[in-house]
């Protein structure tokens, strides 16, 4: 039993997820030189975090990453729970003939290590199309700058018709 489940805690108050966002409140700190949220304290922003009401996912850095975080808005987007949006492979999050697109966009943000105004289309659990639009895509990178995946954060979407 995960330390977590043993104090009724939700996943992504578990000691690993918080170290994750750190990272990931810490490397866009460093990259856009302003903080994503107020929050001071490891539990404290982990729980603002998972409560924004803008969508924040990320990525691992595997050739086929896996989403490794959602916070509330982007499960609710999404329409799937922790259990099947956390490991689930990245690319599901878009239609095959978009995979091309979306893996350009993530290995150029990878390469500036962050990138702002990025959109496309994306597609729910049910196979419902949306868009999104300025989204943020960020490296995360730890105190050694040695890459540990991808985040974005957007609050501009809309459903196809």
């Amino acid at each position: 039993m995960s330390p977590a489940a043993a104090n009724n805690d939700p996943p992504w108050l578990s000691p690993q997820l918080l170290g994750l966002t750190s990272l990931l409140l810490d490397s866009h700190q460093r990259l856009y030189g302003q903080p994503l949220l107020r929050a001071q304290g490891s539990r404290l922003a982990a729980q603002e975090l998972f409560v924004l009401d803008r969508v924040v996912l990320c990525h691992d850095g595997a050739a086929d990453p896996r989403f490794i975080y959602a916070n509330r808005a982007a499960l609710q987007l999404f329409k799937r729970n922790w259990q099947e949006m956390v490991g689930l492979p990245s690319r599901l999050s878009a239609r095959q003939q978009h995979h091309l697109d979306r893996r350009q966009a993530l290995e150029m943000a990878r390469r500036q290590e962050a990138l702002e105004g990025y959109g496309g289309e994306r597609v729910d659990s049910q196979g419902r199309r949306f868009q999104i639009r300025n989204a943020r895509l960020w490296s995360l990178l730890d105190e050694e700058r040695h890459y540990r995946g991808q985040a974005a954060c957007f609050g501009n979407w809309w459903w196809e018709p």
